[in-house]
């Protein structure tokens, strides 16, 4: 690419970034180049992500790319809404479904700097309705075989997902069938929450396995009962106001709703809709009482990249530390190590650490990355990388069902890092 030619690139991404007031930017602004990326290549990885949506398989989607605690490259493209054609802005407001899970695991290590909690406390001396857990061993959702837990739940466990608590999609049928039965997301508050999940037995014995599931969400009450505080009180004067997140919350304020980008799933022809039960009126923005740590925040790509900056960090933001950054450093270690399968969802590159994965063997990676970089995804194909050896922040939101459909997470991985020059 020319000189010329590169500069007429920058130009426009330049443009594209918002005219906020200095103090009111996400983060400071910096041009691809002088960050140490190929601006030809930013832009082929441009092209790649427009045509999941120019296709008409994704609605659209954001990207914002930091290094040096610089945005680099912020963009959006596509529709908020494909059946309207209203244009996805850089502020559009995401559900970040399970990416909630790392400002929770936040909020309790904040709670362990401050001696309040210890990882090695067992769950139930504090949430007593989650004393004596049983872990099913076989028979029927009517009839289930069950033995007592062979330890307690630790926050340990739950930070790790190693808690034995699961989801309605990696558990045997009869526990989802018990866990359904208990109307966990029915319940009004995280209180009620926990006493529902009392009654559900666990999937494994605390401590023995990986097994992604509602682990954070307990975690979530445990900062309620620790902190005396809701969880979104809590949040926003722990770590939300801090770092001036003023976009992210469990529910969005009625002015705010029209920035709101849909959730999109695809009909039986393959043409995009509005997903029905994601986009109801009550889960849309509304307050619906339950705060959900595990899945409950909205927020947009400016405010989520503060909080992934401040990780990158070692735990603080201009000038406001949220963590040390020892527990920054033991939050993003593998704590895997001990188990028999120590590989989320078998992804043998992979580790886990507390609240967040760690890319831990690059060679065993199927995509281009850093061994010690870190992050999570969210179930409406979102997805956060933190890499310290590179320096970098790496964000990419999509409103889309089923989750990563067409693999864009891989196609965004290799396109970002395929840029780095130096």
């Amino acid at each position: 690419m020319s000189l010329r030619n590169s500069a007429l690139f920058v130009l426009p991404l330049l443009l594209a970034l918002p005219a906020f007031p200095q103090n009111a930017r996400p983060l400071p602004a910096a041009t691809p180049a002088a960050a140490g990326f190929s601006t030809e290549r930013l832009e082929r990885l441009h092209q790649n992500l427009d045509r999941s949506v120019d296709d008409g398989s994704h609605a659209g989607y954001i990207l914002l790319l930091a290094r040096d605690g610089k945005i680099v490259d912020w963009r959006a493209h596509g529709f908020t809404n494909a059946v309207t054609k209203t244009p996805i802005q850089k502020d559009s407001i995401v559900r970040l479904f399970s990416m909630t899970k790392l400002v929770t695991s936040t909020a309790v290590l904040q709670l362990v700097e401050e001696g309040r909690l210890k990882l090695t406390d067992r769950i139930d001396q504090y949430l007593p309705a989650l004393k004596n857990p049983k872990v099913f061993t076989g028979g029927t959702a009517d009839a289930p075989v069950l033995e007592d837990a062979r330890a307690p739940i630790t926050v340990r466990d739950l930070l790790t997902h190693t808690s034995g608590y699961f989801y309605n999609f990696n558990a045997p049928a009869e526990l989802i069938t018990l866990q359904k039965r208990a109307n966990l997301w029915a319940a009004p508050n995280l209180t009620e929450f926990v006493a529902r999940l009392g009654t559900v037995p666990l999937a494994d014995h605390p401590g023995t396995a990986f097994r992604y599931g509602v682990s954070t969400d307990v975690l979530g009450a445990l900062v309620e009962k620790v902190s005396g505080q809701s969880l979104d009180a809590f949040f926003q004067e722990r770590i939300l106001g801090p770092l001036g997140m003023v976009d992210t919350s469990f529910w969005v304020p009625a002015e705010k709703r029209a920035r709101i980008a849909r959730i999109h799933t695809p009909d039986s022809g393959g043409k995009l809709m509005l997903d029905t039960l994601e986009n109801s009126d009550e889960r849309c923005g509304a307050d619906h009482g339950l705060r959900m740590g595990g899945a409950g925040l909205y927020s947009t790509a400016g405010d989520y990249a503060r909080f992934a900056q401040m990780l990158l960090n070692g735990g603080q933001l201009d000038g406001t530390r949220i963590l040390g950054r020892k527990t920054v450093e033991l939050m993003t270690q593998n704590h895997l190590s001990g188990l028999a399968a120590p590989h989320p969802f078998g992804n043998r590159e992979q580790g886990f650490g507390l609240g967040v994965r760690v890319i831990t063997d690059l060679g065993q990676s199927p995509t281009l990355g850093s061994a010690g970089s870190f992050g999570w995804d969210g179930y409406a194909t979102t997805t956060v990388l933190i890499d310290p050896r590179e320096r970098t922040v790496a964000l990419l939101l999509y409103q889309h069902l089923p989750y990563n459909e067409g693999d864009v997470f891989t196609l965004f991985t290799n396109g970002w890092y395929s840029a780095l020059e130096n």
